[in-house]
């Protein structure tokens, strides 16, 4: 389904986080038994799998070693990553944090970005990116950095565009690998990715993140808020049992 488009101005009589659809969108409590069988098959087979793998994604030829987020089989990336590639991003410096494979980082070099730095805290992710970076063609334009979000950026630099497919599950991550799934309890890593975005958006710049609909979607957006963001759901697509939606964050 492709998703529609969505006036990307929000007045400044509405509240800090407008959502395209009055649909009910966010779940407060315990997983939902259905999300716990998900993660736990997904963290056996997929996550924890020991082999390397390919895959073919919008066109990039992607290696997908252990421990790192499969954008085949977990459809945030694929998604966010198609909408990157829409963007123009012509002489733009971008962060991509989480970087897993370096899809969204490959699909925002191949936009037009003049540099690229693809940030993830699993070395086994960053070592993908680059290496999925020079297998398509991509190299010079990508850095790739082992990282706790901008823990490792020299300070003061700062991005035009940032973009990111976080983990948006509350709850204590079983691994390295599961951080990629779960975002600690009361959603403690997500917090910092929207405070350390804020300080580092050049001005004028955008931050887009992708969530599902099974994500507290209130707790999150508070925190786009408190960090100093308005933002506001430039697009979304049903795929059966949840919802995707691609947050647009700009400084308020």
């Amino acid at each position: 389904m492709s998703a529609a488009s969505t006036d990307s101005s929000v007045a400044p009589d509405r509240p800090s986080v407008v959502r395209r659809t009055d649909k009910p969108a966010a779940r407060r409590g315990k997983p939902r038994l259905t999300d716990r069988v998900v993660h736990y098959l997904s963290h056996k087979f997929i996550l924890s799998r020991r082999s390397t793998t390919t895959a073919q994604v919008l066109g990039l030829r992607l290696t997908v070693p252990p421990t790192v987020f499969h954008p085949r089989y977990f459809l945030t990336s694929e998604y966010l990553a198609g909408f990157v590639a829409k963007l123009d991003l012509t002489g733009r410096r971008v962060a991509d944090i989480g970087t897993g494979t370096g899809i969204l980082a490959l699909a925002a070099a191949r936009s037009g970005a003049a540099s690229v730095m693809a940030i993830d805290i699993n070395p086994r992710a960053a070592r993908a990116a680059s290496d999925n970076a020079h297998l398509n063609g991509l190299g010079p334009l990508v850095t790739s950095v082992c990282a706790d979000l901008f823990s490792s950026v020299r300070p003061g630099t700062q991005f035009d565009v940032i973009v990111s497919n976080p983990p948006f599950f509350s709850g204590e991550p079983l691994d390295l690998a599961d951080k990629a799934w779960n975002a600690g309890v009361g959603y403690r890593n997500i917090a910092p990715l929207f405070d350390q975005a804020r300080a580092r958006l050049a001005p004028g710049g955008a931050m887009y993140v992708v969530l599902s609909s099974h994500a507290e979607l209130d707790l999150i957006e508070a925190m786009m808020v408190r960090a100093g963001f308005r933002a506001h759901v430039a697009a979304e697509r049903s795929i059966i049992v949840e919802r995707l939606l691609i947050y647009e964050l700009r400084p308020a």
